[in-house]
C-alpha cells in the first residue's frame, strides 16, 4: 500500500531523529530509517526535530457546565460545595446558549492543544433529568471525529438528598452514559451506605464503572476511600473505578495513609487530581510508591466552579508540578505521563507507545524533552488525528 504521508525528523523521547510512515490512520511504520526506499512523491511534512508525543486526555471535564462561548460571567463565591451547587443552579438556569455549543466550543479548544479523549461528567438531576446526557451524548455525533468522548452521569445535587435521583441515573446509564457517578456520601448525603448502596447498585446492574467526586476530608474521607475500595473488590470491579479529588489523601498521618493507600493499591482504584489552589491534594510521589494508579485533569474549565482554565493539559501538568514541588527532570516527565500514559491506560485504551499499526494520533511539540516541554509548555504545536493535521499553534485547521 502506497503511504499517505511521511513525517520526518521528529523526535523520540529517547531522543532519536525518526520517520512516521502513515497509511491513512494507522502508523505503517517508525525508526530512523523508516522513509527509506519510500516513492519521493509521498507527500512530507517536517517534525523539524519536534518531539514526538502521544495525544493528551482529560479524564475529567464537564462539557455540560462550560461557559465557554458567553461573555464572561463573574464568579459566583461558596464557601461549601452545598453552596457551590445550589449557586450553580441558579446560574444554570438562566443560561440560554445551548450545551451543544458551549461543550462543542470547548471539544474545539482541547482538540486544538492535542487533547485527543475526555471523560465528561454530566449532571443528573430531577431538575435537569437526563437533558444534559442527552446533549453531550449527541457531541459524540458531532465532534467525535476530533475527540473521543466518555460519559460520567454525576449526581450533583446528591443521591438521597434528591429523591428520584438514583433512578435516574439507572435511566441514565440505559440511555448510554458510560460510568455511574458519585458525590461525597458523606458530606452531601449524610449517608455513606446509602449513598454508596444507591451508585454501586446501578453500577452492578449494568457491569459499568463508577467515577466519584470526593471532596469530604480527613479520616471521614479516607473511611470512605476504603468502603469504596472494598466494594469495588466485592463487585469484581477492579480497574474499572476513580475518585476524583480525594482531597483527604493530602491530610492524614503515615498510618491512615498507608491504611488507606493500600485499599487503593488492592482494589485498583484509581486517583484523579486537578492541582486545585488552596486545597490540599493527593501527595503524587507517595501514592505511586505505594502503587495506587493516579492521573491529573483539567476538571472545571470557565464554568461556575471555576473562572480559570483554557484546556491545556499541558499547562494542568506545570500547576501540577508546581503544587507538588517537581522540578527534576524525572519528575516533569512523570507528570507529563499523568496527562497521557495513565488516564489512556485508565480511561481503557491504553497506549505504551506509538508504533506500527498503533492509530496515527499523536502530538509534535517543539521541545528537545519532556521535561522541557513540561517546562516551557509551547503553545506552537501540530496535532494529528488519524493521520491528518488537525491543529497547529493551538488553533484548528480542519
Amino acid at each position: 500500500m502506497t503511504p499517505s504521508l511521511v513525517v520526518e525528523n521528529a523526535r523520540t523521547e529517547a531522543g532519536e531523529i525518526v520517520s512516521i510512515i502513515l497509511n491513512n490512520d494507522r502508523i505503517a511504520s517508525i525508526g530512523p530509517n523508516a522513509a527509506a526506499g519510500i516513492d519521493p512523491a509521498v507527500p512530507r511534512f517536517d517534525a523539524a526535530g519536534g518531539l514526538l508525543c502521544l495525544p493528551f486526555v482529560d479524564g475529567h471535564i464537564h462539557l455540560d457546565k462550560t461557559l465557554i462561548g458567553l461573555p464572561f460571567i463573574p464568579h459566583i463565591p461558596g464557601d461549601t460545595v452545598a453552596k457551590r451547587i445550589g449557586a450553580e443552579k441558579s446560574l444554570r438556569r438562566t443560561v440560554a446558549l445551548p450545551i451543544e455549543a458551549r461543550g462543542g466550543a470547548l471539544l474545539e479548544k482541547l482538540a486544538a492543544y492535542g487533547t485527543l479523549s475526555v471523560r465528561s461528567h454530566v449532571d443528573i438531576d430531577t431538575e435537569v433529568g437526563l437533558k444534559g446526557l442527552e446533549a453531550v451524548l449527541s457531541l459524540k455525533q458531532s465532534h467525535g471525529h476530533l475527540v473521543d468522548i466518555q460519559t460520567v452521569a454525576f449526581p450533583q445535587s446528591g443521591v438521597l438528598r434528591n429523591p428520584g435521583t438514583a433512578e435516574l441515573l439507572d435511566a441514565a446509564i440505559a440511555a448510554g452514559a458510560d460510568l455511574v457517578g458519585g458525590l461525597d456520601p458523606a458530606g452531601i448525603d449524610n449517608d455513606v451506605t446509602g449513598h454508596l448502596d444507591a451508585i454501586f447498585s446501578v453500577a452492578g446492574k449494568y457491569g459499568v464503572g463508577l467515577d466519584i467526586h470526593l471532596h469530604d476530608g480527613g479520616a471521614l474521607g479516607a473511611f470512605e476511600l476504603r468502603q469504596i475500595a472494598d466494594r469495588t473488590a466485592a463487585l469484581g470491579l477492579e480497574g474499572k473505578v476513580v475518585v476524583s479529588h480525594a482531597f483527604c489523601l493530602g491530610e492524614l498521618d503515615d498510618a491512615e495513609f498507608g491504611r488507606t493507600a493500600a485499599a487503593l493499591a488492592r482494589s485498583g482504584v484509581a486517583i484523579m487530581t486537578s492541582a486545585p489552589g488552596a486545597v490540599p491534594m493527593p501527595p503524587v510521589k507517595r501514592l505511586a510508591a505505594a502503587g495506587v494508579r493516579l492521573f491529573c485533569a483539567n476538571d472545571n474549565i470557565r464554568d461556575a466552579w471555576s473562572p480559570f482554565g483554557n484546556g491545556d493539559m499541558l499547562e494542568r501538568v506545570g500547576i501540577l508540578c508546581d503544587r507538588q514541588d517537581f522540578r527534576s527532570d524525572e519528575d516533569l516527565a512523570a507528570a507529563f505521563r499523568l496527562a497521557t500514559q495513565a488516564p489512556a491506560e485508565i480511561l481503557g485504551h491504553p497506549v505504551e507507545a506509538l508504533q506500527a499499526g498503533s492509530r496515527a494520533d499523536f502530538v509534535i511539540l517543539p521541545a528537545a524533552s519532556l521535561a522541557e516541554a513540561v517546562a516551557a509548555r509551547p503553545l506552537d504545536r501540530i496535532v494529528f488525528r488519524g493521520g491528518t493535521i488537525i491543529a497547529r499553534g493551538g488553533r484548528l485547521v480542519v
